[in-house]
C-alpha cells in the first residue's frame, strides 16, 4: 500500500494540534490542504483516523496507534534532512521547547527576543508544562527544567541565572495587622497561600539559615496548582489574604512596586538555576544547535 509522506505529515500535524486551523498555523499551510491530505490518507488506508466535530478534532483508536508509530519515524526524517542546514549561512527551521512555567516567566523573556533577532530563519514554539514529560515523545526538541526534574541520559546545559531563591511575601496591609514573623515557625497557621504540583503533591515551604533547615507544611484557605494559577496566589497576597511563597525573581516586581513586602528574608533558601536538556543519542537539529551555542555564549558574557 503506497501512501504519500506529505499526507502522513499532514495527519501528524493535525493530530498533534487537535485541529486543522491550528495545524495550518503551525505548519504554514492551508487548513483545506491539510484536510484533503488527511481524507486522501484515510481513503488509502480504508479507516477513519480522526473524529471531526465543529469544536474539536480527536484521533480515533486507529489514528492514535498510527500517530504513536509515526512520531519517532518522522522525527528521525526531520533530523536527517536537517543535515543540509549545516551548509547554510544561517540555520532555519522550527525549534520546539517544553519548559516549566517558571522558565517561561523568568528565564526565556531575556533570551528569546535576542536569539530570534540573531536567527531570523528560526521559528520558536514554546510549551509551558509542569508535568514530567518525555520531550521527544511530546514532539519537542528540548526542555528546560531544574536539576531534580531532569530526564535521565540527557545532555544538560545551564540556562538563565545559576543561583535563585525562594521568597516569602505579604502585603503592607496584611503586615500592618499581623505580627511579622522572625522565624519560620512563627508563620501564622491558616494564613498561608498554598500551592501544589500537577501531580497533586503539596509544596512545602523550606527555609535555611546558618546550617539550619526548617520545613513547614503551610495551611490556609486558598490552594492553587502550579502554573497559571500562581498569578491568582500573588494577587490574593497583594489583596491581603495571607503570605505567599514563590521564586524571588517572580515576586521582585511586586517588591519594587511596594504592593508586597519581603518576609523572613534571612531564611530564603538558595537553589541552582535551570538547565536546557536534550537527547545526545540523535542528530541535533540546526535550530537547537544554534540555541545551545547562543545560551553558552550568553553565559560566557555574563559570568566571564
Amino acid at each position: 500500500m503506497k501512501v504519500e509522506l506529505g499526507d502522513l505529515s499532514a495527519f501528524v500535524a493535525v493530530a498533534r494540534a487537535r485541529g486543522f486551523r491550528e495545524a495550518a498555523r503551525a505548519t504554514d499551510s492551508s487548513a483545506s490542504g491539510l484536510s484533503e491530505a488527511v481524507r486522501r490518507l484515510e481513503a488509502r488506508l480504508g479507516v477513519r483516523l480522526l473524529n471531526r466535530t465543529t469544536r474539536s478534532v480527536v484521533p480515533t483508536e486507529a489514528g492514535s496507534s498510527l500517530l504513536a508509530s509515526l512520531d519517532p519515524v518522522l522525527s528521525e526524517i526531520d533530523r536527517a534532512l536537517d543535515v543540509v542546514n549545516g551548509f547554510r549561512d544561517t540555520p532555519t527551521g522550527t525549534l520546539r521547547l517544553n519548559v516549566s512555567m517558571s522558565a517561561a516567566r523568568l528565564v526565556l523573556p531575556s533570551i528569546v527576543p535576542r536569539f530570534l533577532a540573531a536567527y531570523p530563519g528560526i521559528r520558536l514554539e514554546v510549551v509551558a508544562d509542569e508535568n514530567f514529560v518525555d520531550v521527544l515523545a511530546a514532539g519537542c526538541d528540548a526542555g528546560i527544567r531544574y536539576e531534580e526534574r531532569l530526564e535521565q541520559d540527557m545532555i544538560a546545559v545551564p540556562i538563565g541565572p545559576r543561583v535563585q531563591r525562594m521568597a516569602v511575601a505579604a502585603s503592607p496591609a496584611y503586615l500592618a495587622t499581623h505580627a511579622t514573623p522572625t522565624h519560620p515557625r512563627d508563620l501564622p497557621p491558616g494564613e498561608c497561600i498554598r500551592a501544589r504540583f500537577v501531580s497533586g503533591a503539596m509544596i512545602n515551604w523550606v527555609f535555611e539559615r546558618d546550617g539550619e533547615t526548617v520545613k513547614i507544611e503551610p495551611n490556609g484557605q486558598l490552594l492553587v496548582q502550579v502554573g497559571g494559577a500562581l498569578d491568582l496566589a500573588i494577587d490574593s497576597a497583594v489583596a491581603g489574604l495571607g503570605l505567599v511563597y514563590l521564586f524571588e525573581d517572580w515576586l521582585a516586581p511586586y517588591f519594587e512596586k511596594g504592593v508586597l513586602q519581603p518576609v523572613l528574608q534571612p531564611w530564603w533558601p538558595q537553589f541552582s538555576g535551570p538547565y536546557l536538556y536534550y537527547s545526545g543519542r540523535r542528530l541535533v537539529p540546526a535550530p537547537l544547535r544554534a540555541f545551545v551555542d547562543f545560551i553558552r555564549s550568553d553565559a560566557e558574557k555574563v559570568f566571564s
